[in-house]
């Protein structure tokens, strides 16, 4: 079983959300895998109601703060995630870090708060086309996903990780299944020094970057590479489903 995810980011407003889910047709192959899809926050709300939403499909948010409430202009917390209907978050994507500055701490604070309040955490780390130039791709994403690990230290709660260098995210290119299963084994290999063998294959490790129908095959297909996490390609109906069928083979 492969886990495909959609992220769709600042796109697909209530009317378009609908739209999707009347549209999309998963085939058989498809039901092998699990399916989430993280739409903006608006429109959280409409894809939890909605009739056409194929009941195999779970939701998530794209972002949380870690306190429970107060004067936090713009942000959503976890219990508000979880009462929208929300079973997973997204937490350190790329762009959050670099675009909004996130932090391994605030990193740390939102899979916390995810725990607390029985979310999965879809923990996202990789490096940028400079980091990997300067041969610090193994530095970069195990300083980041051992900053993860003190978080969920001692809590028995499920998450996943996503694998995305920053360098391929909306740009067209994508990693080699071998620059995938290379980063993904990396992780892996820590993965299992810090739980435990039997724990350690429990946490899929997504790939995300540019995945797209005629690439999802292969990038499924290499070593250690346990779903994706699907950006642009997510937000069409055809392609996502196309995706979604390559998981199950």
């Amino acid at each position: 079983m492969a886990v495909i995810a959609g992220n769709w980011k600042m796109h697909m407003g209530a009317a378009q959300t609908r739209a999707f889910f009347a549209e999309l047709d998963l085939d058989e192959s498809a039901s092998k895998n699990e399916l989430l899809i993280f739409p903006p926050v608006s429109s959280l709300g409409v894809a939890a109601a909605c009739p056409d939403r194929d009941s195999r499909i779970q939701l998530g948010v794209q972002n949380i703060h870690w306190q429970d409430g107060g004067a936090f202009t713009g942000e959503t917390s976890a219990a508000m995630a979880a009462e929208a209907g929300a079973s997973h978050v997204l937490i350190g994507h790329s762009e959050r870090r670099h675009v909004f500055g996130e932090t391994n701490e605030e990193v740390a604070l939102k899979i916390a708060a995810c725990c607390s309040h029985s979310l999965v955490p879809v923990v996202c780390v990789g490096e940028t086309l400079s980091q990997r130039q300067e041969g610090r791709v193994d530095e970069v994403i195990l300083g980041q996903l051992d900053a993860a690990l003190q978080a969920v230290e001692g809590n028995n709660g499920r998450f996943l990780l996503a694998y995305e260098p920053v360098w391929a995210i909306g740009t067209g290119e994508t990693a080699t299944p071998d620059d995938a299963a290379n980063a993904h084994s990396t992780l892996r290999t820590r993965l299992e020094a810090a739980l435990g063998l039997a724990a350690a294959v429990r946490r899929p490790i997504l790939y995300g970057g540019s995945v797209k129908p005629s690439n999802a095959a292969d990038l499924l297909g290499a070593a250690n590479v346990d779903g994706v996490l699907v950006g642009g390609a997510s937000l069409d109906p055809r392609s996502f489903a196309e995706i979604a069928a390559a998981g199950g083979r």
